[in-house]
């Protein structure tokens, strides 16, 4: 059967009576399996009809994303959003028994032992009795994206969108990016009591669903949903003083180097994004002349990439667009019945594009890559390790960046780079802030206002607003949609670039070898644990210090500091 296009792929609501009639039968096969060939084929089905239905949410997922103001797609999110509890629930009720199973040591054999970990991870994690709190969690989260989406900026003479309005951050007339700052700052000052009550009922939600399954706080918790199996929160703690030991006084220096560069003694928020005063490196072209420069930069890496690549174009799997309605953002998500990825993201004309682009590649063609793995749970990667696949494709492409920026190509490379240990301690005030906020339930908004400008002055000292009352208030933290959506996935992004940096240091010695094992990274999906991907790619794990140290280092010196 071939491929489909992306708006050939056919979509109906799944019936939750046949679901339930579905796994009846699964449970009655595995109830009355007495071999372990017999449990394999079982397990086989389950994982194909799980695919089939987690293809159909994400597909409905994808197209309330593309357009947040249509009532019919709006409708089927919040279907999914009602009855994904009926379905973990269905799913516990399977996966306790395959646990549980005699031939289990065969089965790991099978599947992989990781499998296992995970499943261990989702059974600890999910119970029927927080059913209602996971329903309440997931329509406050689409609340959230289609407040965000609704956001109207009236900006020089244009209406502009959160997405679009970042296309003048780096501007380089300083007041210009002021201004766009100004009024992105105004527009969610305009919501902040919506802002505030979603938040506040969300951690009122999730600390509800911690007491329902006997912990004393949301964060452990929180750390078995993301299925973290070989760290804890103690682990991150100390990754977490890492940084402000060695990354905040870098990130520190390349600001008073960067101000120096702008001639500014009152360096600010809006000058956050601009390395000198040309302003921030810009593709040449728009969104179909990127696409052919991409198509280039693939077909050079390899016929693999190029394969990937004329896939994804010819089957109308990408959205990068920005436009009126549509949820910002970018992400990738697979669509497992066919095999593909699918990437959304938000193009606003500057060097986040490419940066997005790429990053969403890698993503896509980890999962595309992983394709014969046996079991779903191994297509994406829990989101640590899955972060190294993205973050990784976006240093190993640097030699391909002239396509996209010409003579400006090396100071995007000297941009990045620095954008990286500026981006760190950003990425871990958020995580500090997520375990202050859930180990401290009761707080009220004001006092999570004031815990995040206790937390900023620690990571981000430099940062000063100018006329942003919102933002100055505490309230920065508002526009991050993983506070709100994913808690405790932050520092995901943080954990995978110090692995990122790792290749490409290693790719600026020996680019072929470095490439060869990043594919091989890519193969293995999720069929290992976070540190044992690690490890078997040839890099450090991010929370020895020497990673982070040698990160630092190796940055500090193609820079220049």
């Amino acid at each position: 059967m071939p491929l489909p296009r992306f708006s050939e792929m056919p979509y109906s609501r799944p019936s939750i009576d046949e679901t339930r009639d579905e796994y009846s039968e699964l449970y009655r096969r595995w109830d009355s399996a007495e071999t372990l060939g017999e449990q394999t084929e079982v397990i086989a089905q389950w994982n194909a009809r799980r695919v089939g239905r987690e293809t159909l949410q994400n597909l409905a997922m994808v197209r309330f994303q593309l357009d947040t103001s249509c009532s019919e797609r709006r409708a089927e999110q919040v279907f999914f959003d009602a009855e994904d509890p009926t379905f973990k629930t269905l799913q516990l009720d399977f996966l306790k028994r395959v646990l549980g199973s005699a031939y289990r040591v065969g089965l790991e054999a099978h599947f992989g032992a990781h499998a296992f970990a995970l499943w261990e991870r989702f059974v600890a994690s999910f119970d029927p009795c927080i059913a209602d709190e996971k329903r309440e969690e997931a329509a406050r989260v689409t609340r959230y994206s289609e407040l965000l989406a609704s956001i109207e900026i009236p900006f020089q003479g244009r209406t502009e969108n959160l997405s679009s309005i970042r296309g003048f951050y780096g501007h380089a007339d300083r007041s210009i990016r002021l201004e766009a700052y100004q009024k992105a700052d105004a527009a969610f000052a305009a919501h902040q009591e919506e802002l505030d009550q979603l938040f506040e009922e969300l951690v009122a939600c999730r600390h509800t669903m911690a007491e329902k399954m006997g912990r004393s706080s949301f964060v452990s918790l929180g750390y078995e949903q993301l299925y973290r199996t070989d760290y804890d929160a103690s682990d991150v703690d100390a990754f977490r003083q890492q940084v402000r030991e060695l990354v905040v006084p870098l990130a520190t220096k390349i600001r008073e180097r960067r101000a120096n560069e702008l001639g500014l003694e009152d360096y600010g928020l809006h000058d956050e994004l601009l390395r000198d005063k040309q302003g921030v490196p810009k593709p040449n072209g728009d969104h179909d002349w990127m696409l052919e420069r991409a198509s280039e930069m693939f077909s050079e890496m390899g016929e693999d990439f190029e394969r990937f690549f004329r896939m994804m174009q010819e089957k109308e799997l990408l959205d990068l667009k920005s436009r009126t309605g549509k949820a910002g953002g970018g992400f990738c998500v697979p669509l497992d019945r066919y095999d593909v990825p699918f990437i959304f993201a938000n193009f606003n004309g500057t060097q986040d594009d490419v940066l997005v682009f790429t990053h969403e590649c890698g993503h896509a063609f980890q999962t595309w890559s992983c394709r014969p793995q046996p079991v779903s749970d191994y297509h994406f990667p829990t989101y640590e390790a899955a972060e190294i696949h993205s973050m990784g494709l976006e240093m190993l492409t640097h030699p391909q960046m002239h396509r996209f920026f010409g003579d400006d190509a090396d100071r995007f490379v000297m941009s990045h780079l620095e954008g990286a240990i500026l981006f760190i301690p950003y990425g871990t005030l958020v995580d500090h802030f997520q375990h202050w906020v859930y180990e401290n339930p009761g707080s009220g908004s004001e006092e999570r206002a004031a815990a995040w400008k206790r937390l900023e002055a620690i990571y981000l000292p430099h940062r000063r607003y100018e006329d942003m009352p919102h933002f100055a208030s505490g309230r920065f933290w508002q526009r991050q949609m993983h506070i709100y959506s994913n808690p405790f996935y932050y520092i995901d992004y943080c954990l995978a670039l110090t692995c990122a940096l790792q290749f490409w240091e290693q790719a600026e010695r020996d680019r072929s070898e470095t490439m060869k094992r990043y594919r091989a990274l890519c193969v293995k999906g999720g069929s290992e644990s976070f540190l044992n991907l690690v490890d078997e790619a040839g890099l450090k794990s991010p929370f020895k210090p020497a990673a982070l140290k040698a990160a630092c280092e190796a940055v500090a010196k193609a820079i220049g500091i």
